[in-house]
């Protein structure tokens, strides 16, 4: 991968996993709920997702799914159900005190593991990455070298910017009746992402 492509790569991934989403909104989510420490496992489960996700796009897996329209459907409608279900299931509780160590650790990482795999999205953005930077003449696992660490440093900067602004606005919102709303405003996002994947098509390659 030259210079110039590796640049292109890079500028398309900070596009990629800066516009919000459901992961951002998660994070945000768990840094105004959560200690710091705890909210980062928010970002590990995300890491964890897109190591796996660059591995199958790799192996063409991605390709596979986003070519098969029944496979694309049912991803498709389970990724809109759960996280509608997130939504309702925030709006209802966000009266309710924020829940600062209730949640066990490996709630809080399965919780962003789901949010994070369980999203017909992340297949397009990665098929789009693949279809669009891998030089086909180059050893795939000769270009992961340098696509992986540079798509998971960025996602790292990038989500752990996200819990800490969701850290700065928890420790901001004292008063009671900005903390619900805006934790309604993050539990209405989990619902509208829902509506919209619902709604969504298959993505397709090109070559």
């Amino acid at each position: 991968m030259s210079f110039e492509v590796w640049t292109i790569f890079a500028l398309f991934w900070v596009v990629f996993v800066t516009t919000p989403g459901p992961n951002a909104v998660n994070c945000i989510s768990n840094g105004m709920s959560l200690p710091f420490p705890k909210a980062m496992l928010g970002v590990l489960a995300i890491l964890t997702q897109a190591s796996a996700f660059l591995i199958l796009s790799a192996l063409g897996i991605t390709a596979l799914i986003a070519a098969s329209p029944t496979g694309f459907f049912i991803a498709k409608l389970t990724g809109a159900g759960f996280l509608i279900w997130v939504g309702i299931r925030g709006w209802i509780n966000a009266a309710r005190p924020a829940p600062a160590t209730e949640r066990p650790a490996r709630q809080v990482y399965m919780h962003a593991l789901a949010v994070a795999t369980i999203n017909p999205k992340s297949v397009a953005g990665y098929l789009a990455a693949f279809s669009q930077f891998v030089q086909p003449d180059v050893p795939i696992w000769q270009q992961m070298v340098v696509i992986m660490p540079t798509a998971l440093v960025i996602t790292t900067l990038s989500y752990t910017g996200f819990t800490l602004l969701g850290a700065v606005m928890g420790k901001a919102a004292l008063g009671a009746v900005f903390n619900t709303w805006f934790r309604r405003v993050m539990a209405g996002c989990f619902v509208v992402y829902g509506v919209l994947l619902g709604f969504s098509t298959a993505p397709t390659a090109r070559g």
